[in-house]
């Protein structure tokens, strides 16, 4: 099977939401796959059913899907492609960083990875995009980033925003807007579990209450 957009997009979702898998699990479940990709559940399995039987994926019926050596090398290539594209559009283009997911989406289809490594280099081969999110390598390995989110990283210790996982324009101007972009320095000072909030102090002591949902997609690394 030649690589279409369908099919990219097939594999790269389930590479991205495999990512987010806690161990021991490694499926992917069908409905979490249907709704990242806005299709049906139906449409969803027959395609996945396609991919098994192009050695893409495994399919377990009533359980998930997971990636194959082959379909997992194939997906990193097109994350690498989407993540080295944001991040050039960024440098070089003058773009927001709010502004270049939906652009990466369609060109990560069209590009050849000749280009993107011509790319890569002119940026000095980033280890991350815009997003802090890591970039595979050519070989489609991805560099280990041990990180915590706000919601579990050390109180009252200094650390270092390294990457938002979420692509939502809004999110992202917000986290613009009050300093949490990654690079920045803060402290979590305080959690209070009543009112799902994190209390966080960051560039010249300034102060932003925020919501566990906002905090949990806010990753960190200790200075």
């Amino acid at each position: 099977m030649l690589p279409s957009s369908t099919v990219e997009n097939y594999l790269k979702a389930i590479y991205l939401g495999a990512g987010a898998l806690t161990p021991p699990s490694r499926l992917v479940p069908m409905g979490q796959l249907a709704g990242a990709l806005g299709v049906a559940p139906g449409t969803a399995t027959t395609m996945v059913k396609t991919l098994a039987e192009s050695g893409l994926v495994e399919y377990e019926p009533y359980a998930g899907v997971a990636l194959t050596k082959a379909g997992q090398k194939l997906a990193a290539l097109v994350v690498r492609r989407h993540r080295v594209i944001e991040m050039f559009l960024v440098r070089m283009m003058g773009y927001g960083w709010d502004e270049v997911h939906d652009e990466a989406e369609q060109m990560e289809h069209v590009v050849s990875d000749r280009l993107i490594d011509r790319m890569d280099e002119m940026l000095g081969r980033p280890e991350v995009d815009p997003h802090g999110d890591p970039i595979p390598t050519p070989e489609g390995i991805v560099k280990p980033q041990p990180m915590q989110s706000l919601l579990t990283c050390p109180l009252a210790t200094p650390v270092t925003i390294t990457r938002v996982i979420d692509q939502d324009k809004v999110f992202l101007r917000f986290i613009e807007k009050h300093n949490l972009k990654p690079g920045e320095s803060i402290e979590v000072e305080a959690r209070d579990a009543a009112s799902d909030s994190v209390r966080v102090r960051g560039r010249d002591e300034q102060r932003i209450t925020i919501g566990t949902k906002a905090a949990s997609k806010l990753l960190v690394q200790a200075r």
